[in-house]
């Protein structure tokens, strides 16, 4: 089986997001954590989370890319059991059994997204719509042998034609504590 990974290309996760997940991490999507938030009036940093951010497990911080990754079983188990865990230390869940059933249900979301080859990049955007959380994913993948036009070492591939939101990473930066 396949779960996404954290990862890090570069150092802005950490002056984006309020707390940046650590390279490696199981990650999830996270959406559960925006689901009862007024996205606008929320802080600059947790609105880029709530725009591109998937949840490490271990951390409960945000990356802005995961890499499809080969999951063992027990990895599986331990990333569930991780999970519900923090379900119950962060978001008030009475207990890890009650919380056990949501977080194999975001884990098993969280591998649906991996039905690509391992080493696949993912990226995430969500939006408010209608009062509505959507959601929309970008895989990318290695150029690997084929021309090198603009150097870029990756290509992006949209699942529809909807603009991408742009952030601005100097503003951001400035407002680091």
């Amino acid at each position: 089986m396949k779960l996404p990974r954290t990862i890090r290309l570069d150092a802005s996760d950490t002056f984006v997001f309020a707390r940046a997940a650590a390279p490696g991490e199981w990650a999830v999507t996270g959406t559960f954590l925006f689901t009862d938030s007024d996205v606008a009036s929320l802080p600059t940093k947790e609105r880029v989370a709530f725009r591109s951010g998937f949840l490490g497990i271990d951390s409960f911080g945000f990356s802005t890319l995961t890499v499809v990754s080969e999951a063992s079983e027990d990895e599986i188990e331990a990333a569930t059991a991780l999970l519900a865990q923090r379900f119950v230390e962060r978001l008030g869940a009475p207990d890890v059994a009650t919380a056990l059933p949501a977080a194999r249900e975001e884990i098993a979301f969280a591998a649906s997204l991996c039905d690509h080859a391992v080493g696949t990049l993912l990226a995430l955007q969500r939006v408010m719509e209608n009062g509505e959380i959507r959601e929309r994913y970008r895989t990318l993948t290695p150029r690997g042998d084929r021309p090198r036009a603009g150097f870029r070492a990756f290509d992006f591939f949209e699942t529809d034609d909807e603009p991408t939101e742009e952030v601005d990473l100097l503003a951001l930066m400035k407002d680091k504590p």
